[in-house]
């Protein structure tokens, strides 16, 4: 298959985007058609591909090294914006909730119910560590990504760049399959978990910035209406086992810190009540798809 040459300019992560963009917009045309929010999601999607064209086709000129700086760093709010456009979609898609499932997997596997089995561990200091790791979510794919791109790796960071906007896709393709809200809806009351598991100092902020993260509103009566269905496979955990993968592989200096607060990270997802064990089994799985598929994709498209 020739690729058109007005697209020969986009990077894989660029190609990516638009896919995934369109994806979202032509399932938004089948669930809720004619709807204010089909409409703009649909006008967004547009205007975000073109823009990206426009940002490829400027950026390959090398005359303006902003626009150089913006096509490289897009990705990062992008993918929350993807993220929140997945939300609108999982919600109007109307499917069940497969939690009941998920707990019966997590039942059958260890006899009962793990996050219920971490309580007795459970100390203001411990919650404040692994709060604080569960955060860092956000910060250690920069990390790797800055590390790259101050080394002038360009390659290199923009595969990283893919990669990860490419687990990301992966994982929301996961939501919308097997929607879900996670252990802190449903083998606990979310109203409880200051009072269940209180942290120090930083827990309560962190955790108020996960769930506007979620779009869960500060002390709304009925928080899982509002809630992402965003639990199987666990993207914290897919996510931080790529970035903990290339922070090995790309031999960076930080990578042992990395690791820590990686695994911190990992067991803070059940710890916190954010996700069933089965959720990290399925976000290894997904980070193996992930670097398995990454890089025949990639080539597949410089081949064109």
């Amino acid at each position: 298959m020739n690729i058109p040459k007005s697209f020969k300019c986009l990077k894989p992560v660029d190609v990516l985007f638009i896919i995934f963009s369109h994806i979202l917009s032509i399932l938004g045309c089948i669930y809720f058609p004619g709807t204010v929010t089909n409409i703009s999601i649909l006008i967004i999607n547009i205007a975000v591909g073109a823009s990206i064209l426009l940002l490829a086709k400027t950026s390959a000129s090398n005359r303006y090294k902003l626009v150089r700086f913006i096509h490289d760093w897009y990705p990062v709010p992008a993918i929350f914006f993807i993220f929140k456009e997945v939300h609108y979609t999982i919600m109007a898609m109307g499917g069940k909730d497969w939690d009941s499932i998920l707990i019966n997997i997590d039942r059958a596997i260890f006899g009962g119910d793990p996050t219920v089995w971490l309580f007795q561990f459970s100390t203001p200091l411990v919650t404040e560590i692994l709060q604080i790791a569960y955060t860092s979510y956000y910060f250690i794919m920069i990390a790797v990504a800055i590390g790259l791109y101050q080394r002038k790796e360009i390659d290199k960071f923009n595969f990283f760049a893919f990669t990860i906007v490419y687990g990301f896709a992966l994982s929301y393709l996961g939501y919308m399959i097997f929607p879900g809200v996670g252990p802190r809806f449903t083998l606990h009351t979310f109203s409880s978990l200051g009072s269940e598991l209180p942290g120090l100092w930083l827990t309560s902020y962190l955790r108020d910035f996960i769930n506007a993260g979620e779009s869960i509103p500060k002390e709304v009566i009925n928080p899982i209406a509002f809630a992402q269905r965003d639990i199987f496979p666990s993207g914290h955990t897919q996510m931080t086992l790529l970035t903990m993968y290339y922070a090995h592989r790309y031999r960076f200096s930080f990578r042992y810190i990395i690791d820590l607060f990686g695994v911190l990270l990992i067991i803070g997802t059940v710890y916190l009540r954010y996700h069933y064990v089965v959720d990290i089994i399925g976000g290894f799985v997904f980070a193996l798809i992930t670097i398995w598929t990454a890089k025949k994709l990639v080539l597949w498209w410089e081949k064109r």
